[in-house]
């Protein structure tokens, strides 16, 4: 019975190498957390998920719900997701819609990105992702897996969300292994936190590289 599911678990993971959006067939939905505009909202409409978007930026947001309104099964919700509740930050906004945009400022991530650049800060309060399921009243059975797309602060949005975590079959990241952001987190701390509730790195996907700063990539981690 272990080699069988030895074995299973291989081919498990050899689909998942050759499809990085199986494990989309496995759930019924998924928490975004910095949605941007929805790009995703045919991939996961495809799918017939349950989606919740998390999007802080106010004008973003507003297109995020124009662009979901057609979604019955999509909603969207406006919320700075950190590791603390009602702290006041500011947030960095970028210049390619505010897809780069971060509390942190920019590190390494121009020599990978030179164009892209910060054309002003707002002023915003964190919540952590456990407050922001108690305040919506958001039923956690919908949701198998959560995906942190906040460009630097990804472990913040982790730890405030320690309380819930087990809750998730998957989380899934996009992240460096060098200071892209000036404090924000590497791949390797995402790792060796996830690491102690139980989830494991599955597929890590390289898509972005300079030889003066490394490498970006889109994980995925799973929950055995």
């Amino acid at each position: 019975m272990k080699i069988k599911n030895i074995i299973n678990k291989f081919l498990y993971l050899l689909k998942l190498k050759r499809d990085p959006n199986y494990f989309l067939k496995k759930i019924k939905g998924i928490i975004h957390i910095g949605g941007n505009s929805g790009q995703e909202r045919l991939k996961y409409k495809k799918y017939s998920l349950e989606v919740l978007w998390i999007e802080p930026i106010p004008e973003v947001f507003e297109q995020l719900k124009i662009n979901i309104k057609d979604y019955p099964k999509q909603k969207a919700l406006k919320y700075l997701l950190s590791d603390i509740d009602n702290k006041k930050v500011y947030l960095n906004i970028a210049n390619n819609n505010g897809a780069s945009s971060s509390i942190f400022d920019f590190g390494l991530h121009t020599k990978i990105w030179p164009e892209v650049s910060y054309v002003k800060s707002i002023e915003v309060e964190t919540y952590t992702l456990t407050s922001l399921i108690n305040n919506e009243k958001i039923n956690l059975k919908n949701y198998q897996a959560l995906l942190i797309d906040t460009q630097g602060s990804e472990l913040l949005v982790l730890k405030g969300a320690s309380k819930i975590l087990n809750n998730f079959k998957y989380i899934i990241t996009e992240a460096a292994d060098f200071e892209s952001y000036i404090g924000g987190c590497k791949i390797d701390d995402l790792s060796k936190f996830l690491n102690n509730y139980g989830y494991k790195e599955v597929i890590k996907t390289q898509f972005a590289h300079n030889p003066k700063a490394g490498n970006y990539y889109d994980v995925i981690y799973e929950r055995f």
